[in-house]
């Protein structure tokens, strides 16, 4: 990758000046928000490059679906998916890449491929080991809060204090990292909107942000796009066919993330790059002229 890495280059992901976009790519065949449409890797890499050149400021790859109900992927397959997607991608991106998992051996062969952000959907509770690898190559580590598994999150009886939960579970993930080795600058939050949350908690979780954002002084990453909530609480209004749900949501998606930004979000990880992108820096604009 032709861009500076994370140690060479400590101030990488400095985020004072503007927010962030981070473009999703699954790299699996059965992703909730594209129907597995990126798991060949030709479409993979075409795709990557295309979500640069829309506005994105990071990628974030995949291999493993975490939609609701999804079973474990094991990391040898975990590997096969994103390990030969991120090699073809060397040298072809401007943009750091962030690599979205769970496993010690999927987050170490892609910081040796060249990622330099690790995306832990676990906030350490199932591999502690990823905050080692993050420390040791100088990686920027996103520590989100979910409850239960991809497989068994919605199945769990609600929080009774959803801000309680999220903010207790993140200060557990931070002690976790920093106590083995991971700078402060170095750590993101993510609240997890959809994970384990009811569709109310979620709506509750982004009108609130800037409390998490208050709490911990870090930067919070959201990740709200597509997701089933934005479904649930506009469903009633949804004039267009059920064909396409996740696109359908587009509009929700962008109300949501401009609300994150509103109230302190520093990253936004999207699906809809352009159009996000497009909405966020009319926003920062607005802004600016207050």
């Amino acid at each position: 990758m032709n861009t500076p890495s994370s140690q060479e280059n400590p101030d990488a992901f400095r985020l004072e000046s503007r927010v962030l976009i981070m473009g999703v790519l699954n790299a699996t065949p059965d992703s909730f928000s594209d129907g597995g449409r990126y798991f060949d890797i030709e479409c993979a890499v075409d795709r990557a490059l295309e979500i640069e050149a829309e506005g994105a400021d990071i990628l974030d790859i995949g291999g493993e679906s975490t939609r609701p109900g999804s079973a474990f992927v094991d990391a040898d397959e975990e590997r096969r998916r994103v390990i030969p997607l991120l090699e073809r991608l060397s040298g072809r991106l401007r943009i750091p890449v962030s690599i979205d998992t769970t496993k010690y051996d999927v987050a170490r062969d892609a910081l040796t491929a060249g990622a330099e952000i690790i995306n832990d959907i676990s906030g350490l509770r199932f591999e502690p080991r990823l905050a080692d690898l993050a420390a040791g190559a100088g990686a920027a580590l996103v520590l989100m809060h979910s409850r239960g598994t991809p497989e068994t999150m919605q199945q769990l009886p609600p929080a009774e204090d959803i801000f309680g939960e999220v903010i207790g579970g993140l200060r557990w993930s931070i002690d976790q990292a920093v106590q083995r080795g991971v700078a402060c600058e170095r750590i993101i939050l993510d609240p997890g909107i959809g994970f384990g949350k009811t569709a109310q908690q979620n709506l509750m979780l982004i009108a609130g942000l800037d409390r998490i954002v208050r709490e911990f002084g870090l930067p919070v990453l959201v990740g709200a796009s597509r997701k089933s909530f934005i479904g649930r609480t506009l469903d009633s209004r949804l004039t267009a066919t059920r064909r396409d749900a996740a696109r359908e949501r587009l509009a929700g998606t962008i109300a949501a993330n401009i609300i994150s930004f509103g109230r302190g979000a520093r990253i936004l990880r999207v699906h809809d790059v352009a159009e996000t992108a497009a909405a966020v820096r009319l926003a920062e604009a607005i802004e600016e002229e207050r």
